[in-house]
């Protein structure tokens, strides 16, 4: 059982079971707002005007971000159709590239050993697992970081012949130019900034001449580049709100409500990583002192991890996903340090396990009384039996690899670990459900489609519901709201109502010329309206919001 590396048949099983288990998982839950009603929308207007240049959300301008994912899930439309698991194919598909490339770099730069474990900590790793099945930008920018990471990696190793350096360092530079349409200037700085931090400290000036930027500098620009020209010679407003309001004001602004304290990456990394936090300090460690040779791989893979880290925790900025980019980088250390590390430290990580599990045990009957919104108490309870699943599975995996540890069985405490954390993962996610239906309002589906016509406007007043219009494929009115449409309404003001009285009249009107708008509100605004005597009529309504009809 400590052999488990060796067995091509084995890896490829795992590869293969991983791969069919992810890519069903993407297609049983519904898309949850914002983020990933927000960017199935943004596909599926692109799949349906053919403009692929110019993203829309709403039917109105959005450059917030480059269009490699619209794309891939346009392109997942034309040819599946439209459907929840489409809208999330690219980001599983990253989630797959990632573990695999860095399971290949790992056995190729290190040791099969290595690769064989670093490719079961990235596919267990909580937030790997759980971003992988989110249609959101950051999995595909970590994929591609990852790609231009490995890629670098397997480039520069002391081993690379002169063929494959040039080989691997064009596919690096490719995967900076794809993680630049993923997300933007991030997918080019952050590993610019890495390589200059590591030859700082490694003094391997000749990094540079071996990156052959005279062949990688116009690859990555014949990749990135030709959007970037199209969509500004079509929206000339376009690169001054990219560039530096997206980039640099977001940077430095905390203007954006996505604040959060200097220590706000600490707590996502030590509930991502799980569940191998209990060998993260050491694998770090390892990074600083475990290399020999000209180039330092370990040393590399720390400066990476290390820096992103501190880059996004110093931005006004903050969310979650943005330090996925680490997580590749994370995996090869841990994998590294699993292979050279101690019993005790594999017996520790284990038992954090365990313990975590028993944590979620005790959680599981107290959850009604930590309810965040009271509006969800029925939603959190229906989510309680598949919270104890993950908990029986930390325990169980923990318990498990706890003994394998003890026994020397090395390979085989590190597979029980990581099926353990996948299934930890998988249930926390599929048990996630019932909540998202509350959040995205897709009870409210039927009810509004009955009322549709192919003419029947829908105003979505002092909201705007992210999922709704993904299922109801059709844009909405905005009624006196602006919040991430406020650039695109600048540049096309007659696409939303701006002010609550213009509505009303305009509402009152068709009423009155028994036209049938519909209209999607808060609760707090639909009183305000019933005061006024506005004439509404109640199509249905959820917890969250209430859909109206004029007549």
């Amino acid at each position: 059982m400590n052999e488990l590396h060796k067995s091509d048949r084995l890896a490829w099983a795992l590869l293969t079971a991983f791969a069919i288990v992810s890519l069903y998982l993407l297609g049983v839950r519904t898309l949850v707002p914002p983020d990933e009603g927000r960017y199935a929308e943004i596909a599926r207007e692109m799949f349906v005007s053919g403009d692929w240049i110019t993203t829309r959300l709403n039917g109105i301008k959005y450059f917030e971000k480059p269009p490699l994912q619209a794309w891939m899930s346009a392109l997942a439309f034309t040819v599946f159709g439209l459907g929840e698991w489409q809208a999330r194919l690219w980001t599983g598909l990253c989630g797959l590239l990632g573990v695999a490339v860095t399971g290949y770099a790992g056995a190729r730069v290190f040791d099969r050993r290595v690769g064989f474990y670093a490719a079961l900590v990235l596919g267990s790793s909580f937030f790997w697992v759980a971003c992988s099945q989110v249609a959101s930008l950051d999995m595909s920018l970590a994929a591609m970081m990852g790609l231009t990471l490995c890629a670098l990696l397997l480039a520069q190793h002391d081993g690379a012949s002169a063929a494959e350096r040039r080989a691997w360092m064009l596919a690096s530079w490719a995967g900076m130019a794809l993680a630049v349409l993923s997300k933007g200037l991030v997918g080019v700085v952050l590993p610019g900034a890495v390589l200059v931090v590591y030859t700082l400290i490694a003094r391997d000036w000749g990094l540079w001449r071996r990156l052959h930027p005279g062949l990688g500098l116009p690859l990555m620009l014949a990749i990135a580049a030709p959007w970037f020209v199209l969509v500004a010679r079509a929206n000339p407003e376009q690169p001054h709100f990219f560039f530096i309001h997206e980039h640099l004001e977001r940077f430095l602004s905390s203007g954006h409500r996505r604040e959060g304290a200097w220590y706000y990456f600490f707590g996502v990394l030590a509930g991502g990583i799980a569940p191998w936090l209990g060998v993260l300090p050491q694998s770090l460690a390892l990074g600083a002192t475990g290399d020999t040779g000209r180039f330092r791989p370990r040393l590399l893979l720390l400066v990476w991890a290390v820096l992103i880290f501190v880059f996004f925790s110093v931005s006004h900025s903050k969310l979650p996903g943005y330090i996925l980019p680490i997580f590749p980088a994370l995996a090869l250390l841990i994998g590294a340090y699993l292979e050279a590390g101690t019993r005790r430290s594999r017996m520790f990580a284990a038992g954090l396990t365990a313990a975590i599990g028993v944590l979620l045990l005790v959680l599981v009957p107290l959850m009604p009384k930590l309810v965040r919104f009271p509006d969800a108490a029925g939603e959190l309870e229906a989510y309680q039996p598949w919270v104890l699943a993950a908990g029986f599975a930390a325990l169980a995996g923990g318990a498990l690899a706890l003994l394998h540890a003890r026994q020397l069985r090395r390979d085989l405490m590190v597979l029980t670990l990581a099926l353990a954390g996948f299934i930890l993962a998988g249930s926390i996610l599929v048990g996630f459900e019932r909540y998202g239906q509350l959040r995205a309002g897709t009870a409210l589906i039927p009810a509004i489609k009955a009322e549709l016509k192919p003419d029947t406007r829908i105003y979505s007043i002092g909201t705007y519901e992210q999922s709704l219009t993904w299922y109801l494929e059709r844009s909405v009115i905005l009624v006196a709201y602006r919040d991430e449409f406020g650039f695109g309404l600048d540049q096309q003001p007659e696409l939303a109502i701006a002010q609550m009285q213009a509505f009303v009249g305009q509402w009152t009107r068709d009423a009155a010329a028994g036209v049938r708008d519909l209209g999607i509100v808060r609760a707090d605004i639909y009183n305000q309206l019933k005061q006024q005597g506005v004439p509404m009529r109640v199509v249905a309504q959820d917890k969250r919001r209430i859909v109206i009809a004029n007549i």
